[in-house]
């Protein structure tokens, strides 16, 4: 699949699904991306890349002649919606290489993303960051939604979910991450030691 249609993004980039070949790349871009951040993320993809299937999230690679350029995660989590359990996806983590940021890289992997569950039948994506970037994309602030957040933890702005068609008003509740973030203590922000 190549970006096309009008965009700020370098012409030529294509988005496509990681490959095992990527792998080194693609930790790359999260070490220099996430800066002291970068090895707990790192890490975190290469647990979460054994939940990816066919069937069952995503992970893609923006490339651009033959350089890995960025990388985007969805997988799966769960709602936990009074009615019932429900499969829903969480974008995490989403990286540029700091050479290709502001260039339209992550908006298009975003995009694709998104497009590529909604065309699965996923109702519902959470993230967790920045709410001025993500608010672009159609993600929005969950709390006003009656959705919960699964760590006191993340600041309520920083709680966002997008809408696909196949959401259904009851699907409310509490999200629960997948064990590896939690196993990685990538929820949320820790308190920094200033002593």
């Amino acid at each position: 699949m190549r970006a096309s249609g009008p965009g700020s993004y370098p012409p030529g980039m294509e988005l496509r699904e990681e490959l095992p070949a990527d792998r080194r790349a693609v930790r790359d871009v999260h070490l220099r991306a996430f800066g002291d951040h970068g090895l707990v993320v790192a890490d975190l993809v290469d647990t979460l890349r054994n939940t990816v299937t066919p069937d069952d999230g995503l992970s893609l690679v923006a490339e651009e002649d033959g350089r890995i350029a960025g990388h985007i995660m969805f997988t799966r989590s769960l709602l936990d919606a009074p009615r019932r359990l429900v499969e829903v996806q969480v974008l995490s983590p989403l990286a540029v290489l700091p050479a290709f940021q502001r260039r339209g890289v992550g908006t298009a992997l975003v995009r694709r993303g998104a497009a590529a569950l909604a065309e699965r039948g996923v109702p519902l994506i959470f993230l967790e960051g920045d709410p001025g970037y993500y608010a672009r994309h159609g993600f929005v602030p969950g709390g006003g939604l009656g959705f919960r957040k699964p760590s006191l933890r993340i600041p309520d702005g920083a709680f966002q979910v997008l809408a696909l068609p196949d959401h259904q008003p009851w699907m409310t509740g509490t999200l629960v991450y997948s064990e590896p973030f939690w196993r990685h203590d990538a929820v949320g922000l820790r308190e920094t030691d200033t002593e």
